[in-house]
């Protein structure tokens, strides 16, 4: 079980949470691993919770990520990071965007938005790199690069050079658009830099 890595991917519908689990993946493949990947989409579409558990290594026989195991939770939105909070492993790392984003179980009075996720967190224990990926997505001009500023802020957290994984984001956008490939490189980059000055915040 050491040699596997387990990502849970968390956030919620339209954030980019498959695609961020399938092109993590992908890098796995490229490496010559096996991966397992498995999700949960609620209502995705209108905004509902989604979750992606990634698992990959020399041989991975569950798509599952079990309680207490996770090595990164790449949380998309706070509240949903923090419920998955369990699943991390001792020294894990919760690697979270702080713009917040209420599901529609919220707003249909079903449940109560937690008043500070991350601070919650912390008090658990749990490591958590914080930062608000989606105003660095408005700098940039495309509130969807959240995904990409959210894969660029595990980059340094894997098993694998960061430089695969940006590749992997680049060749999808060099097929589909290549005219957003530079705008996505440098979303990756300050994805990096913030999740580089989150950690340093906490020494």
């Amino acid at each position: 079980m050491a040699d596997i890595t387990n990502i849970l991917v968390c956030g919620i519908g339209g954030q980019g949470v498959m695609t961020a689990s399938e092109i993590l993946a992908q890098c796995a493949i490229a490496l010559g691993l096996d991966v397992k990947k498995t999700e949960v989409a609620g209502m995705a579409q209108r905004g509902g919770v989604v979750t992606s558990h990634v698992r990959f290594g020399p041989r991975v026989l569950s798509p599952a990520i079990p309680k207490g195991e996770a090595d990164i939770i790449l949380g998309f939105e706070p509240a949903e990071s923090m419920r998955w909070t369990s699943h991390l492993r001792k020294g894990g790392v919760a690697m979270v965007n702080t713009h917040a984003l209420a599901p529609p179980v919220v707003s249909l009075g079903l449940y109560d938005y937690p008043q500070d996720p991350v601070s919650e967190m912390r008090a658990a224990g749990v490591t958590v790199y914080d930062f608000d990926a989606g105003e660095i997505a408005r700098e940039l001009g495309e509130l969807r690069l959240v995904n990409t500023v959210m894969l660029g802020a595990i980059g340094d957290h894997l098993p694998f050079e960061a430089d695969l994984l940006k590749e992997m984001i680049v060749a999808r956008f060099r097929a589909r658009k290549p005219a957003l490939v530079a705008l996505n490189e440098t979303a990756f980059e300050r994805g990096r830099q913030a999740a580089a000055a989150a950690a340093a915040a906490r020494e």
